[in-house]
């Protein structure tokens, strides 16, 4: 059986891609602009020995299967077509895979390819959100390259959804190199400080400070005195230079700690700005009222991260591909249970939205960036490292699309006994 064959079997004939394989087989659409081609057997290794999203990014990520055209095309066209069907592959399937394999070749099983974070190196750091692993799996995602976030985030060097206004948004000027994500960023900047209500004199944590965007922006824009706190120490270096070259060292400064360190009841605001996903369910309540013990009475957080819709879905399978090659460890909540963590531990919720059309037009201007710089990236951080942020970022915009994953700001107070000083209708 050739492998064309055996891809209409699994996943159904008239697929809206070409499928073409190193055998000379093909089948799919003949006319389509997107094609998958396995290139070499080892990717059908892959695919046999995971048959399912890891298999495929495996392959993938390796080379030994290519999609040609549009990434993102490909992985919206498949996932309508494969909507109710089931394309795990029979016992009989996997027989005539290894037939035409060759029974050789399938036995001998293929590594995963080096960008994938190992089961047995997490476990040799320590129980799930230790310090010392929370550590490594940060330095894993966030230590990669300075000059390669650069080329995929822009000068803002944020990495967290942006906001939109209705011309920036707009499908037609995404991914176009004319400013519009950095404005974009701008705005969620602007909004985190109208939420919390930042005014001159004012202090303010950033947990999770990444290069420091919010940093750098509440110290320019509104004169507030601002602590950054990190675990990527390459993060940390970035921002001290920028904080530098701005001449913002009276009031800005970023540290390579853990936010657990930071000292108690000194700040006016905290803004925790993608850090909650990395925290983990059981670790939430302690989170939260680490942040509330750090601020004083009348302060306000605001907590911006992805959540997944509902409270009782799978929070993030640990052998999937996110968790596997992007976030260890990450663990996503229901908006609910997360505003539940925060009141149950101090916090008085004051606001909440949801952001994640916004998340999938700022991870559309990310994978543009990365295509612009497609060379150079792979100079930088080798083609596999590309790879996985190419089909990362083309996965996680269809995510957010079909609600499979949100973002949501929720702003809560630190109440001054019975007083919250929040206006009585908000100002942003």
């Amino acid at each position: 059986m050739r492998l064309a064959e055996i891809f209409e079997r699994v996943v159904g004939p008239g697929a809206p891609i070409r499928f073409t394989a190193y055998d000379g087989s093909s089948a799919g659409d003949p006319n389509s602009d997107v094609a998958l081609n396995v290139r070499t057997p080892v990717a059908v290794n892959y695919l046999v020995q995971s048959p399912n999203a890891v298999g495929l990014a495996r392959a993938y990520v390796t080379g030994h299967l290519e999609v040609e055209g549009d990434l993102y095309t490909a992985l919206r066209r498949v996932a309508d077509f494969a909507l109710g069907r089931d394309t795990t592959p029979s016992v009989r399937d996997l027989v005539q895979i290894i037939r035409s394999v060759g029974w050789v070749k399938f036995v001998n099983r293929v590594a995963p390819p080096p960008q994938e974070m190992r089961r047995k190196t997490l476990l040799g750091r320590g129980p799930r959100h230790s310090r010392e692993r929370d550590a490594e799996v940060i330095q894993h995602h966030y230590d990669v390259s300075n000059e390669f976030y650069e080329m995929v985030l822009g000068p803002s060097m944020t990495y967290t959804c942006a906001v939109f206004d209705d011309d920036d948004g707009r499908r037609e000027r995404v991914g176009a190199f004319d400013g519009a994500l950095e404005s974009a960023q701008f705005r969620k900047y602007d909004l985190v400080s109208r939420k919390l209500g930042l005014e001159e004199g004012m202090t303010l944590l950033d947990v999770g400070c990444g290069w420091g965007g919010m940093v750098l922006h509440a110290a320019r824009e509104h004169g507030v005195k601002v602590l950054g706190v990190t675990l990527s120490k390459e993060q940390a270096e970035w921002g001290a230079k920028k904080i530098a070259q701005e001449g913002l060292g009276d009031l800005a400064e970023i540290r390579h700690m853990d936010y657990r360190d930071v000292p108690d009841g000194s700040f006016d605001r905290i803004s925790s700005i993608g850090l909650t996903e990395h925290v983990g369910a059981r670790n939430l309540d302690t989170y939260f009222a680490s942040l509330n013990d750090k601020l004083v009475p009348g302060g306000r957080l605001l907590n911006h991260c992805i959540t997944r819709p509902r409270n009782d879905l799978e929070a993030m399978n640990p052998k999937g591909f996110i968790n596997r090659y992007v976030f260890p460890d990450g663990e996503l909540e229901g908006p609910g249970r997360i505003q539940v963590a925060m009141n149950d531990n101090g916090f008085e919720i004051r606001h909440q939205e949801n952001l994640r059309e916004h998340y999938a037009l700022t991870l559309r201007h990310w994978g543009a960036n990365l295509e612009r710089h497609w060379e150079e990236a792979v100079a930088e951080v080798g083609e596999g490292t590309a790879r996985v942020w190419r089909l990362y970022m083309a996965g996680c915009v269809l995510g957010f699309e079909r609600d499979v994953v949100q973002l949501h700001q929720i702003l809560g107070v630190k109440l001054d006994g019975t007083e919250s000083h929040m206006p009585l209708r908000p100002t942003f």
